[in-house]
């Protein structure tokens, strides 16, 4: 047994045997955990991936004369004002008014510790002590009173892997996942993540000193969305924003999605006891996840597998029989970087240990939103589908269309997978344009839906699309109905 003060003034005579996450692992395969808890005091995490849940209180100081901001944006992102007269919170994930997808909240945090000019606009609804009713300025991080990082959710213990089995590129917080399970991402560094180090918060909680950004910060509690019983641990960390490197912040944006923020995140593991020596050299082939199907736009999406970090940092995994390509949407070179730089920091005595005020809970039960509104599926509303086989006569298809008074016909193989569709529209065409195949005419890149998916998914398609009906199909391709705008409308 070893206490937060034997280790502390071990940091303080330069005499600490720190290790990474990554180091500790074969310590512990070749003298065991008894001896690795003898030896070792610190053991150093890491990890860097886009983190959502980000964002930084600014204080401006008072102009004169003085502003109460109403609404304010910095370098175009609308920043959300709802405290005293000159403190705002940019959040990473709001995306800049004039140029959405493309530059965001993240992208300003990283160019304001980067040292850059940030243009301030705001505006006031005037009163007696607030005079002033417009600002358009400049300013630096460093004319600035206060820029602390607050971060509600930040390194996650772990991330599922995501695919897609529709026939339809994502594009998701996970990337862009590619039709028919084509790719698969994952996030998070595995054996170096922090939570994985120390599963049952012994040494994390309310207060733990902590590598974040480039700069010292601190662990506030638990994070958001905080799930240790499914083994997603998340941690509320906070840092002074002006002791920061751009580095370890970087602004990213995902294409037709939006934007968030790199953060580097790195906690210290005092090796208390041989239980902790034995997690802290947990392995990536110890750290399961779940391949989840983002194709199923549902809170629980289908589960289609397995995997392990090993596996996934290989760049390849299996699902269904398939070997798909695996990308990281995170940086394992950066983790291994903050693991190292923290290490560097005890070893010098930049860096010490404190003991949490309190550990974080590990049996809080995660609730998902309570729906006051019932939401309709597609399921609700389809309706059956007429169909007619590839190798049916244009007439039969023209027939169909009248005596059952439709606008759209699902033209499939004889084992019913969707081949296309016809619209009363393209039999007019037909018979302008004096085509006389079905395949003349027949639409065979299909935007489709499924069952489980909400009715305003489905709507925001047709509208995308500038379609009036989308197949119905199940996760076969198999033809299972339809649903058209007159559904919509109706329901």
């Amino acid at each position: 047994m070893k206490t937060y003060k034997e280790i502390n003034d071990k940091i303080k005579a330069g005499e600490a045997v720190v290790v990474t996450a990554e180091e500790m692992i074969k310590i512990v395969e070749e003298s065991g955990p008894k001896v690795a808890a003898k030896d070792i005091d610190v053991v150093t995490t890491g990890t860097f991936g886009p983190m959502c849940s980000s964002g930084a209180f600014l204080n401006f100081g008072h102009s004169d004369p003085p502003i109460k901001f109403e609404h304010l944006w910095l370098n175009e992102v609308h920043a959300y004002h709802g405290n005293a007269a000159v403190d705002c919170y940019i959040g990473v994930t709001r995306m800049a008014d004039k140029r959405p997808f493309e530059y965001g909240g993240g992208n300003v945090i990283e160019e304001l510790v980067a040292g850059k000019q940030i243009r301030l606009r705001g505006i006031s609804n005037t009163t007696d002590c607030y005079p002033l009713g417009e600002i358009d300025t400049y300013f630096t991080i460093n004319d600035l009173n206060q820029a602390i990082l607050c971060n509600p959710r930040n390194a996650y213990q772990r991330y599922s892997c995501a695919v897609n089995s529709t026939d339809r590129t994502l594009y998701t917080y996970m990337g862009k996942l590619l039709p028919n399970l084509g790719n698969a991402h994952y996030s998070g560094a595995g054996c170096l993540n922090p939570l994985s180090n120390d599963p049952d918060y012994e040494t994390i909680g309310i207060g733990t000193r902590i590598f974040l950004g480039g700069g010292k910060g601190y662990v506030v509690g638990h994070g958001t969305q905080h799930n240790p019983k499914k083994r997603f641990g998340t941690l509320f960390v906070m840092g002074d924003l002006k002791e920061m490197n751009e580095i370890y912040l970087r602004g990213v944006n995902y294409e037709k999605y939006g934007t968030s923020m790199f953060c580097g995140v790195g906690v210290p593991i005092p090796i208390l006891n041989e239980g902790l020596a034995k997690k802290t050299a947990i392995k990536d082939e110890e750290i399961l996840t779940e391949i989840v199907d983002y194709g199923v736009p549902r809170r629980n999406r289908p589960t289609l597998g397995l995997t392990n970090y090993k596996e996934l940092k290989s760049g390849k995994i299996k699902v269904k029989g398939k070997t798909i390509k695996c990308s990281p949407m995170s940086s394992l070179y950066h983790a291994r970087k903050i693991a190292i730089e923290l290490k560097e920091w005890i070893e010098d005595g930049d860096f010490f240990l404190n003991p949490p005020a309190e550990t974080l809970p590990t049996n809080i039960d995660f609730q998902p939103m309570r729906q006051t509104d019932k939401i309709k599926f597609v399921k609700d509303l389809k309706k059956k589908a007429v169909i007619c086989y590839n190798d049916c006569d244009i007439k039969i298809v023209a027939e169909k269309i009248i005596t059952q008074n439709i606008n759209h016909v699902i033209i499939t193989n004889r084992n019913n997978k969707l081949e296309g569709i016809v619209t009363s529209f393209d039999i007019t065409k037909a018979v302008a344009k004096n085509k006389n195949t079905l395949q003349d005419i027949i639409t065979k890149k299909v935007i489709t839906t499924m069952d489980n998916e909400p009715v305003d998914v489905a709507a925001r398609k047709m509208k995308k699309f500038q379609i009036s009906a989308l197949p119905v199909v199940d996760d076969k391709n198999n033809v299972v109905g339809i649903i058209s705008s007159e559904e919509l409308l109706g329901g």
